[in-house]
């Protein structure tokens, strides 16, 4: 399944790569079409951290509550996706 214009979702792209790594493991592809299905994991994964980095840009942390109540928060920070490319790269 192929996503020329982007448009699965987080899940169905998930999926898709769950497809491919599994098809590359089994070794019962062309070499050609390993390349090709390697290529378009590598897009589903950079699509899928990307994804994610939206995602964590829009969490925030609750630290307390204000005098008058009111919620106080500050951005998420959070490494675990920086940690894991970098694993991945042989970096880490």
């Amino acid at each position: 399944m192929m996503d020329p214009a982007g448009k699965l979702t987080f899940e169905q792209s998930l999926t898709e790569l769950e497809r491919i790594v599994h098809a590359l493991e089994e070794g019962n592809v062309s070499l050609e079409d390993s390349l090709t299905q390697y290529e378009s994991g590598i897009g589903l994964l950079k699509k899928c951290y990307e994804r994610l980095r939206q995602v964590e840009q829009r969490i925030v942390e609750l630290t307390g509550i204000d005098a008058d109540g009111n919620p106080v928060t500050r951005p998420f920070e959070h490494t675990a996706t920086v940690e894991v490319v970098a694993k991945s790269n042989g970096n880490g």
